[in-house]
C-alpha cells in the first residue's frame, strides 16, 4: 500500500511540472499497482488462512487425542471395575455354594441321626412292650397256679 501511495505521489508530482504529462498515465499506472497490492493482499489473507486452518487442524488432532486417551483411561478403569466385579461375585457365588453345601451335608447328617434315634426308640419300646407282655403273662400264670379257697 505504501508503494501505492507513492507512486502517486510520483505522478503527481510529475503531472504538476511537466506540461506533456499525459493524465491517463496516473490512472493506467496506479490500476497496475492497485492490481498488484490488492494479489499481495489477498495472497497474504490466503497464507493467512491457510495458517489459521493449520492452527485448527492442530488443536482437533490435539484435542482428538486428549478425547481418545480420557476414553482409553475410563475403559481401562471399567475394566478393571469390572474385573473386581466379577472377582466379588465369584467369591460371593463360591461363599454361598459352600454354605449350602454344608447345610446340605448337615441336613444328611441330621436325617441320619433322626433316623438312628428312631430305630432306638422303635426297639426300645418293643422291648419295653415285650417286657410288659411277659411280665403280664408271668402275672397271670402265676395267678393261675394259686388256689382260691372258695
Amino acid at each position: 500500500m505504501e508503494s501505492l501511495f507513492a507512486q502517486f505521489a510520483i505522478l503527481s508530482e510529475q503531472a504538476l511540472y511537466d506540461k506533456n504529462f499525459d493524465p491517463y498515465t496516473i490512472e493506467d499506472d496506479l490500476m497496475k499497482l492497485f492490481e498488484v497490492e490488492a494479489y499481495k493482499a489477498w495472497a497474504a489473507m490466503e497464507l493467512d488462512q491457510e495458517k489459521q486452518v493449520e492452527e485448527a487442524e492442530n488443536f482437533m488432532k490435539e484435542a482428538e487425542d486428549h478425547l481418545n486417551t480420557a476414553m482409553e483411561e475410563a475403559m481401562d478403569e471399567f475394566r478393571r471395575f469390572e474385573e473386581e466385579m466379577n472377582e466379588m461375585v465369584k467369591s460371593e457365588y463360591d461363599s454361598l455354594v459352600s454354605v449350602a453345601e454344608r447345610a446340605r451335608n448337615m441336613g444328611r447328617t441330621m436325617e441320619k441321626v433322626a433316623t438312628i434315634a428312631a430305630k432306638k426308640y422303635i426297639e426300645t419300646a418293643v422291648n419295653s412292650a415285650g417286657a410288659s407282655m411277659k411280665s403280664a403273662f408271668k402275672a397271670i400264670s402265676s395267678h393261675s397256679k394259686k388256689v382260691h379257697p372258695s
